[in-house]
């Protein structure tokens, strides 16, 4: 590819250094960052040789890049990851999954409290996990909390409070407490959190039989619970390693272009398995490799020992994280790197078919959309109004990066008084593009409005009014309700063919910004129905109307509520009026 005066430029400046690069196309949005041990070496590998279609479609885009020199490899690496975690590229590898594991904390204090978390914030608590499942999480602590007298208040009350009178509590708020007896309490608890359930799982077992006997069988089916999530927190797995650290284990696949990441999570002989999803691969494996590891302990607790696979530079993530990292040559710890590799193989190939299919479907898609507006279509977004005869008239906008949602730039607005569909879309256009304009931020390639040429009138008058550059087009439907064609800025139909990626792009979009308006009315529909109802009743001011929604969830659950489970809330009186609103005609 022909490469341009201001890239050949640069280039020539490359330093013979570590460091961090920064990809940006023609409008200064970051499409890429990655690091290099040679930063001349690495990004001049970019602009000459040759690449496969994904590497050379990001190179397609680059329009300049910026580069920052390090003092060493981990520098830089820890660099790349703070610009991602910012700047969220496009084209890198990013840790997407937003699942968070529950953790059990065990508190320093010397009067401690034991709680699920998953956040870990104080670093001189004792962590405990990540546990599989949330509710095992819950039961675990709940059990604690109910065998052991652990403090539970968050803040130490100053006199007793119920916990206490249930002999759950040994009240350090009140009294001198045996500091020998809550640090044996501390033991039992930690060595149980540790995977030995021992003499707890036998008296939960004791207690069962007791409730069974006095037939309190629903006491007895909560033990029995209790027991199954003991169990299944704690049971073993097939491998099995005595020692018992907590210890994570990585291993990755990459071909075609893609890579597939996984780790497996030992926590007391307990395997959890994480498989991470295929993505675009747009640099060496290892480097991905590499910042994906990074990435995920910023969110997570780093464990004793990190195992992972040949060729690996150990030392670099010794020195990022802190952490022992080793590479296992023989028996159990080998046995399960190789197999973590083995599941991020089978994974790849179990939905690469697929990844490719949409991928290859979404290049079409963008491809049909610049071929019809002869220019390159990056960004689009696209607008939809929601009222009911003209009230709670509001709008949605949604964003679309390459033909990908990006939700970041989602928009809901409130709009003025209702006169007309075209009014409203005239209000929302001049409002999101002039407070662009103002912020000198970048403008879409590509305006879709869910409409005809009324529609399209109405943003041409908008973009000649601001002196837009950005193409207009309309979603034109048919009898049914379809989208049949596109409509530009001429009023010149486009049709669209049903079986072709870049028809069910469009329809994803209409449907995307359909669901986001909708659910934005339903939510302020649904706040002016409770307002109404509660503010026209004398004696329910913010106070109490924050009581009735926090006790009954909703205005539907109030209003079928009984005048006695009303008085749990409010006045007898109040709560009388209250019913007789909400019940016109009938006695109370």
């Amino acid at each position: 590819m022909a490469i341009s005066e201001l890239l050949k430029n640069k280039l020539a400046l490359l330093p013979d250094q570590p460091g961090c690069y920064i990809m940006k196309d023609k409008k200064g949005k970051i499409l890429y960052v990655g690091k290099a041990k040679v930063l001349k070496n690495r990004v001049r590998s970019y602009f000459h040789g040759v690449h496969d279609n994904k590497t050379t479609r990001l190179v397609s885009k680059i329009h300049d890049f910026e580069f920052i020199v390090t003092g060493s490899e981990k520098e830089a690496l820890l660099l790349e990851i703070n610009l991602i975690k910012k700047n969220h590229p496009p084209f890198n590898i990013m840790f997407m999954d937003d699942k968070s594991y529950p953790y059990i904390v065990m508190s320093k204090e010397p009067f401690f409290t034991v709680r699920m978390t998953r956040q870990i914030r104080r670093s001189t608590d004792e962590v405990f996990g990540p546990y599989p499942s949330a509710q095992s999480c819950f039961d675990i602590v709940r059990l604690i909390n109910r065998i052991f007298p652990v403090r539970k208040c968050k803040s130490m009350p100053k006199t007793p409070c119920l916990y206490y009178h249930m002999h759950q509590c040994l009240g350090p708020c009140f009294q001198t407490v045996d500091l020998k007896q809550n640090e044996e309490m501390r033991k039992q608890i930690r060595r149980f959190l540790q995977g030995d359930p021992g003499w707890i799982r036998k008296q939960v077992q004791e207690e069962m039989e007791r409730a069974s006997q006095t037939m309190a069988f629903e006491r007895a089916q909560e033990y029995y619970e209790i027991l199954q999530s003991i169990d299944h927190v704690m049971e073993k797995q097939t491998i099995d390693l005595k020692d018992r650290k907590v210890r994570d284990v990585f291993g990755f696949y990459a071909d075609k272009g893609y890579i597939s990441l996984q780790g497996f999570f030992l926590r007391s002989g307990q395997i959890i398995e994480r498989t991470f999803t295929i993505q675009e691969l747009y640099e060496e494996p290892m480097d991905a490799f590499l910042s994906f590891i990074v990435q995920y302990y910023q969110e997570n607790m780093i464990p004793t020992e990190i195992l992972v696979p040949e060729g690996t530079p150990v030392e670099v993530l010794e020195d990022v994280l802190d952490c022992h990292v080793r590479i296992p040559q023989r028996g159990t710890k080998r046995s399960l790197v190789e197999m973590v590799l083995k599941n991020a193989k089978e994974a790849h190939d179990q939905k690469f078919e697929l990844t490719l299919r949409k991928d290859q479907d979404l290049q079409a898609a963008n491809a049909k959309l610049n071929s019809i507006f002869d220019k390159p279509i990056h960004t689009v977004e696209i607008f939809d109004n929601s009222h009911i005869q003209g009230a709670f008239n509001v709008s949605g906008l949604v964003v679309y990066e390459d033909g990908k949602p990006d939700k970041s730039q989602y928009r809901h607005y409130k709009l003025d008084t209702y006169r007309s569909d075209v009014d409203s879309m005239k209000e929302v256009l001049y409002r999101r593009y002039f407070r662009l304009l103002s912020e000198e931020k970048s403008m879409p390639d590509l305006l879709l409005v869910d409409g005809g040429a009324q529609q399209i009138q109405a943003a041409k008058a908008i973009k000649e009014g601001l002196g837009l550059d950005l193409c207009i087009a309309g979603l034109v439907k048919d009898e049914r309700h379809t989208t049949r064609a596109l409509m530009n800025e001429d009023l010149q139909e486009i049709p669209l063919d049903k079986k072709e990626p870049l028809f069910f792009l469009l329809t994803r979009m209409q449907d995307e910004v359909h669901r986001y308006v909708i659910t934005y009315h339903r939510k302020l529909r649904s706040q002016s129905m409770t307002r109404s109802a509660l503010d026209m009743v004398e004696g329910i001011g913010p106070k109490r109307k924050k009581e009735l929604l926090r006790k009954f969830k909703s205005m539907k659950q109030i209003k079928a509520a009984s005048i006695e489970e009303l008085e749990t809330v409010l006045p007898r009186r109040t709560a009388q009026v209250l019913y007789a609103h909400l019940h016109p005609g009938e006695k109370s």
